[in-house]
């Protein structure tokens, strides 16, 4: 029976045009093998399974090529390409950084660096893994890597180039290799269902591509798994099966019952996927990666970034066509702030669910709408029984339009609560020709006192009955045509008038303040509100703070200046620290802006607090031996000498 080769091995590149994914790498290898400039150290870092180690030996193989190819390639037919290919080259060393990682491994490595190559041009040592060694082992390596012999060549291949040390860095060209497309990833794989002789839909190899994220190896891995469990015959079903994923089927279904606001259909369908044992965190991953692709698909710049098959993605479009924007942003929030707080909830099935009956009601959401016939800012609202959303507007309002803007004056017709007396009909004015609207402003007449009709009856609270004298409403003053240029210039001078407000009010707020009256400096209320800044430190139990404000001498030492003296240079300096509070607690409690704050060290006090000056050895001694003689007795008779 012959051995079997997993995919990942028997079709892992052997030339550089053969690697997937990374031309941005590949060229500039090649480019420098053929114009001679290549570095003595390379680091090939990137997420694992895209080609590091690979490239690695590509390089090693091409650089020794005895007959390379004018596009850079090496020939795979001279002595080091057929040795390499072997796996017999001498000129070649692998090192497992992940279990050689002591100073030891480095400092044998380092001792083979001194033997030049008995064969070929270079010696190249590739390092995997280089991340696991220890920090003396980099600093064992740190001199050989900067300056090896003419013919050795590091190359260092890593998936976390953070852990690396800076001195490693610097010392290296860097190549960052990417993740490999979806796309390059399915085409790699059909061209190997291909020579194969294997029977895949591209569906399935999508949703290989998928699940592995851009790591090669893997695909292969699960390309290999998927052709022994369907015999040979990859289709959408069984590959579904086979790597346990939520069918796009189930978020069309559940989209199709929340546009129709069926909660027990959407319910249902949750239901049904649960009890294929996918958990809830699944379907809302699932469904946040569904809305987005609908998202979009929207505009066509953007729809390369939905990676899925070209059947799939027809189906995307025709759906997002009935969505708006606006509802899948609200609704990729709402999945998002349920996923995050899956793992806290208890109920985990309940907490899907309320996302779910929340976005069957989503659509009913009142939102803001601009009417563009009429300019108003109305509330849109869908209306249980399908009829058209009204428009909410004052009773008795008028459509606010550009024309009504340009002809009508801004008045504000204020509207009793209660009922309203009825005015006799008023003989309406002659008709008035309009007046040419000049170009430069004029003159405003005098409004004449003659009665004008107004929008809504003056109320007039009257005892007796009207009977005898019909009651007319007060003269009003015509309004004052004036010239307005557009539409445009009523709504910039509404919002110059509302801007004017602002100000007044601000400017009636400042002299408010201005008009309250501070109270007066004394001693006996400046003691009194001290108390109060004590008590408050004194509650929050800080002690501390409330010894160093109670030792504290307070003084009055102007008209607006209050003057704080400290018995010792660390009270001093605390006070310090707290001045700006105490200013603000005087300030507010005077209702006095102008209060000034000094502190002062009474430095009198600071040398009592000090005490004596000690005394030297020889004092000392004398003190003591006045206070006890039988000291001096005992020195005498032993006949000791003191050191002082």
């Amino acid at each position: 029976m012959e051995n079997f080769i997993v995919s990942a091995r028997k079709y892992r590149p052997q030339n550089f045009s053969t690697v997937v994914g990374q031309a941005h790498i590949t060229t500039t290898l090649k480019n420098a093998i053929r114009n001679n400039q290549l570095a003595h150290a390379f680091l090939f870092c990137g997420p694992r399974g895209v080609g590091k180690t690979t490239c690695a030996r590509i390089l090693a193989k091409t650089i020794n090529c005895e007959n390379l190819q004018p596009d850079g390639e090496a020939c795979n037919e001279c002595h080091s390409c057929k040795s390499f290919n072997e796996g017999s080259s001498f000129n070649i060393h692998e090192l497992d950084a992940a279990s050689n990682n002591s100073v030891d491994d480095i400092r044998t490595l380092v001792e083979q660096v001194r033997f030049a190559p008995q064969a070929g041009k270079y010696k190249i040592y590739i390092i995997d893994e280089v991340h696991m060694l220890s920090s003396s082992a980099f600093n064992a390596f740190l001199k050989t890597l900067e300056e090896p012999p003419s013919y050795a060549i590091f190359i260092l291949a890593t998936t976390e180039k953070h852990k690396i040390l800076p001195t490693i860095l610097s010392r290296c060209q860097i190549f960052d290799f990417k993740r490999i497309t979806i796309q390059d990833t399915v085409d790699h794989l059909q061209e190997i269902c291909t020579k194969e002789h294997i029977q895949a839909d591209t569906d399935a190899l999508h949703l290989v591509a998928q699940k592995t994220d851009g790591c090669m190896r893997d695909s292969l891995s699960t390309l290999d798994k998927i052709v022994s469990f369907t015999s040979g015959h990859l289709t959408y079903q069984n590959t579904l099966e086979h790597l346990n994923i939520l069918d796009y089927d189930y978020f069309f279904r559940v989209m199709g019952a929340v546009l129709q606001q069926d909660i027990a259909n959407a319910l249902l369908i949750y239901d049904e996927i649960l009890q294929k044992g996918f958990e809830g965190d699944n379907f809302l991953n699932g469904w946040a990666e569904f809305l987005r692709n609908l998202l979009l698909c929207k505009d066509e710049k953007a729809l390369h970034l939905v990676e899925v098959s070209g059947n799939l993605k027809d189906r995307y479009k025709q759906l997002s066509g009935q969505l708006s924007p606006a509802y899948l942003i609200t609704a990729l929030h709402l999945l998002n702030d349920t996923e995050i707080n899956y793992r806290m909830a208890r109920n985990k099935r309940l907490h899907v669910e309320m996302a779910l009956i929340k976005l069957c009601y989503l659509q009913q959401a009142v939102t803001l709408v601009s009417d563009d016939t009429t300019g108003e800012v109305a509330k849109k609202k869908l209306v249980p029984d399908g009829t058209a959303p009204q428009k909410l507007r004052a009773p008795g309002a008028q459509p606010v339009t550009a024309k009504t803007i340009t002809e009508k004056p801004a008045t504000v017709a204020s509207i009793p609560a209660g009922p309203v007396a009825t005015a006799p009909p008023v003989a309406a004015p002659a008709p008035v020709s309009p007046a040419p609207i000049a170009a430069t402003p004029t003159a405003i007449p005098t409004p004449s006192p003659a009665p004008t009709p107004t929008p809504v009856a003056t109320p007039i609270a009257t005892t007796a009955p009207v009977a005898s004298t019909p009651v007319t409403a007060p003269p009003v003053a015509a309004p004052v045509a004036k010239p307005v240029e557009s539409t445009t210039s009523a709504a910039t001078s509404s919002k110059l008038t509302g801007l004017a407000a602002m100000k007044e009010a601000m400017a009636a707020k400042q002299q408010g303040n201005t008009q309250v009256q501070s109270t007066p400096l004394t001693m006996g209320a400046i003691h009194v509100y001290w108390e109060e800044f004590i008590d408050q430190y004194r509650q929050a139990n800080k002690m501390t703070v409330v010894s160093n404000l109670a030792l504290a001498q307070l003084k009055l030492l102007g008209t607006e200046e209050v003057g704080i003296v400290s018995r010792n240079i660390v009270q001093f300096r605390f006070m310090e620290e707290e001045k700006l509070v105490i200013a603000e607690f005087l300030k507010k409690k005077f209702n006095n802006p102008a209060i000034v704050l000094t502190l002062q060290l009474d430095e009198s006090q600071q040398v009592q607090d000090i005490g004596p000056a000690p005394l030297s050895s020889r004092e000392q001694f004398q003190q003591m031996a006045e206070k006890y003689p039988i000291v001096k007795e005992l020195k005498d008779r032993l006949n000791m000498e003191l050191d002082f």
